[in-house]
């Protein structure tokens, strides 16, 4: 499938219904960690769509397993055995970097593609180095790959990690299951995609603990079983409806809501304005109001770095100012200015984004450069006053929503895909 389009967004009001889908951000990592195990892993509620989850496919048939995808369900099997080089050619993604710590603690020996993904910034794989290090590996750069090799296995010991980063905890996860003895993370990143990627594992027989944001304790087991697990509902699909409806003045039913996961933005999303109610598991969004808002971006379980560029077209749409600070990933800004084509007057101040709202939006061409800012593109694009609105590399969308035109067609909403 090409990854070469472009969006062309038609003004409208969201309203109907809505079910969400796995998560990237969750699917991608128990992808990674299916090469753990030579048994079969059945993944339910599989974002089959998704441009990146079609990448990590192909590159787990380029080292030894058969993926078949039947709707929403993904069966995972050993084809034959797991080589430890991914020689790859194709759009890289930073999943790589999970994929090695995999390979690594599976074979002792792991070659993968430098990491891709969105460009965030400064986004060092350091701290995946030392860890893996850590657990006694050496690790290289060669060409345009990163290497790593143990001897026999990797040892279990205390990794304390600098930053709470969500990649480096993972990687620390995958590689502790295969590892000899306990492995100890200490400051991890605690949030729903690694609780998650623990539940997946522990089905696959490793023993997990988890002692809140202090540490998690991984005891490595000589095999990982098979195991079946429904992928985690995506919550960054469900904040981009709550933010969709309420900026075009629709009113949306969405299923089986992740309320817990997202109490602190929603939380903020009601102080600016939106009318959010409980139905059981289903969240109803009605026709709310846009207030300023102001945000600064942090671990779990407040906003992360993926949901600022949604608050940057909400506040955008807002009589007054908005501030955003992203002190880990102040780089993501660059959003601003393709949002500043369509009419939205911001500037950045140190690592401050500050957005002057209340001016009509028109349509533009624009261009998405990564995944949530095209989102960000696409939601400005509905509630544009003149013109429609011509995203390219429409492709980065699609890297992380699911099903993405067909849902907003039954919501009401016109895009066309050029």
């Amino acid at each position: 499938m090409s990854e070469k389009f472009k969006y062309k967004v038609y003004p409208g009001k969201v309203e109907g219904k809505i079910n969400l889908s796995g998560a990237k951000n969750s699917v991608l990592r128990l992808l990674a960690a299916s090469l753990l195990t030579d048994e079969q892993i059945v993944l339910e509620r599989f974002p089959s769509s998704l441009l990146d989850v079609n990448v990590h496919n192909d590159m787990l048939e380029v080292l030894g397993k058969k993926v078949t995808v039947e709707g929403k369900v993904a069966t995972i099997e050993q084809d034959c055995e797991t080589k430890s080089e991914l020689c790859w050619q194709g759009r890289s993604i930073r999943n790589t970097l999970l994929i090695l710590g995999a390979l690594t603690a599976k074979t002792g020996y792991g070659k993968v593609p430098s990491p891709g993904g969105c460009k965030l910034g400064e986004r060092k794989y350091d701290i995946h180095v030392m860890l893996l290090e850590k657990l006694g590996a050496k690790v290289w750069e060669e060409d345009e790959y990163l290497c790593a090799k143990v001897d026999g296995k990797l040892i279990g010991c205390d990794v304390h990690l600098p930053i709470r980063s969500t990649g480096a905890t993972e990687n620390a996860i995958i590689c502790g299951s295969l590892a000899s003895g306990k492995t100890t993370v200490w400051n991890p990143h605690i949030r729903p995609e690694i609780i998650d990627l623990i539940e997946f594992l522990r089905k696959c027989g490793v023993k997990i603990e988890v002692f809140g944001q202090e540490r998690i304790e991984i005891t490595g087991v000589e095999k990982l079983d098979g195991c079946k697990h429904a992928v985690l509902l995506d919550n960054m699909e469900a904040l981009t409806w709550v933010i969709a409806t309420t900026i075009t003045g629709g009113q949306l039913e969405i299923e089986d809501f992740p309320f817990d996961d997202l109490a602190v933005p929603i939380a903020f999303l009601k102080e600016s304005g939106v009318k959010l109610y409980r139905d059981g598991n289903s969240a109803l969004v009605a026709k709310g109001n846009v207030y300023p808002i102001e945000i600064s971006t942090g671990p779990y379980p407040g906003i992360n770095s993926d949901m600022q560029p949604l608050f940057a077209v909400f506040g955008a749409l807002s009589n007054g100012i908005s501030k955003i600070v992203d002190l880990r990933f102040p780089g993501r800004y660059g959003y601003a200015m393709e949002l500043g084509k369509m009419g939205v007057k911001s500037y950045i101040e140190g690592d401050l984004l500050i957005i002057e709202g209340g001016d009509k939006l028109y349509g533009n061409d624009v261009n998405a450069l990564d995944l949530r800012a095209g989102i960000a593109l696409l939601l400005a694009g509905l509630v544009s006053k003149k013109g429609n609105t011509v995203i390219d590399n429409a492709w980065q969308i699609e890297r992380g929503y699911d099903d993405i035109l067909m849902k907003l067609e039954n919501c009401g909403i016109k895009v066309e895909k050029i």
